[in-house]
């Protein structure tokens, strides 16, 4: 049979040996069938066992507006560069979805619900495990919450749509209700002024750098006894231009008194100091004239006008008038002095103005002493005042910066509180509600573990046929030994 066989391949008949039908493939995985449906059975067992296994889930949708808001708006720290400048619609709604689908929300929504009401089991095992236990399990508590949520956007449409599959309707619905909460809550911070915080540490910083630069100031003025320095240096410049003012009218008075005190001097020489006061005249002529006429009336009463005694009486009363005419009888009588007031006059404005150069000397000697004095003075001032306007300069700079900055501090906080406040940019379209019919995998699992199954056994049953060695049908004996073959031995396995 052998030679046979040997004869056949060398005449060209190999081909014809080993070139198979379908008939004999399917006759060939006939011969596998129990190992393939070993196989079969096992992993459709084993799946249908898994598809039972399977929960039902709740799936629970929601859907929120995005639209642009003023956090989204550029406000510059300094200065007016790119203010106002805002994202397009899109990149507002990728943030709004990075917000939604941070791991720091869905932390914020298990620790307000409880790990209890989401995760009953695995609150169970967080009650009775350890510190590094109870981290491993909240964080498969927030994996798991994070693998039920889903987000999905659309290319220009401002609604973000949020599913989340729970195993109880009403937890599912209240968990999806509570992340939107946060949601709005969350995004303020992250969307918050993230320089508040900073502005507030240089406020601070600036603040405790004024206080020194004060405390640096007093302690200056305190070293230099100053109390106002600016208004010390004015004082003392206008005390010095009036007590210049004042040395200068001094000196000129000075000068006027010690002139006039000359010339009064030069007068007194040539005053006398006593005068006149009055003098007396005689009157004996014209009383012995009056004596006469009266002895000549009386000499008329008893003798006639040409009688010898009244013609004696008429030559001397002529005489005695003649001699008068002539002022033959004038004689001096008492004559009074006494101190010449023109004198005393000059001599009481002397000593006045001797008195007054004397009291203008000693204010110009105390003038020229504040005079030094307030020069001293102005020049330590002017030597300071460097140090003073340095020390002015960087205390009135730092009270602008914290001026500055308290203004942008209580914007920003205003801001922020309008913000939190206000969400007129997010709106909720609608809210999510416990869903009447749930969602299982069951039968859809275990349809396809019973095509996997399927597919399996025809694999293995496959593989063993080609691997299985000699003539294992009876067409393939006859093609092989040109022979009929009339009977054939039972299969026995391996």
């Amino acid at each position: 049979m052998v030679a046979q066989l040997s004869a056949n391949v060398r005449s060209g008949r190999g081909d014809a040996i080993t070139r198979d039908d379908l008939y004999d493939y399917v006759e060939r995985l006939a011969r596998e069938k129990w190992l393939i449906l070993g196989v079969f059975f096992t992993i459709s067992i084993l799946g249908v066992l898994a598809a039972t296994q399977m929960k039902t889930t709740y799936p629970v949708y929601s859907s929120v507006l995005v639209r642009l808001g003023q956090e989204y708006v550029y406000e510059p720290r300094a200065g007016d560069a790119g203010r106002g400048a805002v994202p397009d619609s899109d990149q507002v709604i990728q943030s709004e979805t990075e917000i939604l689908g941070s791991a720091q929300l869905k932390q914020r929504v298990i620790t307000k619900l409880g790990l209890s009401r989401i995760y009953p089991e695995m609150a169970k095992e967080y009650s009775a495990s350890d510190a590094a236990g109870k981290k491993k399990i909240m964080a498969d508590a927030l994996q798991s919450l994070e693998k039920n949520t889903e987000i999905e956007t659309a290319p220009d449409t401002p609604i973000i749509k949020l599913s989340f599959k729970g195993d109880s309707p009403e937890i599912a619905a209240l968990v999806l209700n509570t992340l939107l909460e946060e949601y709005l809550v969350y995004r303020h911070g992250v969307l918050g002024d993230p320089v508040s915080p900073a502005i507030a540490e240089q406020k601070g910083l600036l603040e405790s750098r004024l206080g020194q630069a004060d405390r640096d100031l007093q302690e200056f003025l305190m070293v230099n006894q100053i109390g106002d320095f600016t208004a010390e240096k004015t004082n003392v410049s206008q005390l010095l231009a009036q007590v210049e003012q004042q040395r200068l009218q001094t000196e000129t008075q000075l000068q006027d008194r010690i002139a006039r005190l000359a010339n009064l001097s030069s007068q007194m020489g040539v005053i006398n100091k006593e005068v006149g006061l009055y003098r007396d005249f005689s009157g004996a002529a014209s009383d012995k004239l009056a004596a006469l006429r009266v002895q000549r009336e009386d000499l008329l009463s008893r003798y006639r006008n040409d009688a010898r005694p009244v013609q004696e009486i008429d030559s001397q009363i002529a005489q005695l008038e003649a001699g008068m005419a002539a002022g033959r009888t004038k004689t001096e009588g008492a004559k009074r002095l006494g101190i010449n007031p023109v004198y005393q006059t000059v001599e009481t404005e002397r000593v006045t103005i001797a008195a007054d150069i004397a009291a203008l000397r000693q204010s110009l000697v105390a003038q020229n002493e504040q005079v030094s004095k307030l020069t001293q003075r102005s020049l330590k001032l002017a030597a300071l005042e460097p140090r003073f306007q340095q020390l002015t300069l960087g205390r009135d700079v730092l009270q602008a910066n914290v001026r500055d900055y308290t203004v942008k501090e209580v914007q920003s906080r205003a801001s922020q509180d309008i913000a939190a406040s206000e969400n007129d940019n997010i709106r909720i379209v609608s809210r999510a509600i416990p869903p009447t019919k749930g969602v299982s995998l069951k039968r859809p699992v275990a349809m396809l573990a019973v095509l996997v199954a399927g597919f399996t056994a025809m694999c293995v049953g496959l593989i063993r046929m080609l691997l299985r060695p000699g003539l294992v049908t009876r067409r393939v004996a006859e093609r092989a030994f040109a022979l009929p073959v009339l009977a054939s031995a039972g299969f026995k396995a391996g």
